[in-house]
């Protein structure tokens, strides 16, 4: 059984930063390749971010420049530091490890 726990949201005002984790438990061959998605209200569930086992990234275009996915050494941990955060990156944030396990979510406000 894999548990993922994101932790680190909060509320900022616009071009502010915000650091979010998320820990995985369990199964690590399922944390070998992690990604970040995002769900605003009243919209669907949206990629932002990912990164695999080579630790080669992949953002949304509309984080690009603004968010930088990370990973620990030992693959428990991914992180999504986010920079510039504007009005529209109001969400919760999910993480999701490669067997398709979802952490709980952790919510982000960002302020105008």
């Amino acid at each position: 059984q894999v548990l993922l726990v994101e932790s680190g949201g909060g509320s900022v005002q616009a071009g502010g930063s915000l650091r979010l984790s998320c820990a995985a438990y369990g199964h690590t061959y399922c944390s070998n390749g992690m990604s970040w998605y995002r769900q605003a209200p009243g919209k669907e569930r949206e990629f932002v971010s990912a990164i695999d086992s080579d630790a080669s990234t992949t953002y949304a275009d509309s984080v690009k420049g603004r968010f930088t996915i990370s990973q620990d050494n030992a693959k428990s941990s991914v992180y999504l530091q986010m920079n510039s955060l504007k009005p529209e990156d109001t969400a919760v944030y999910y993480c999701k490890d490669t067997c398709g396990d979802w952490g709980q979510g952790t919510q982000v406000t960002v302020s105008s």
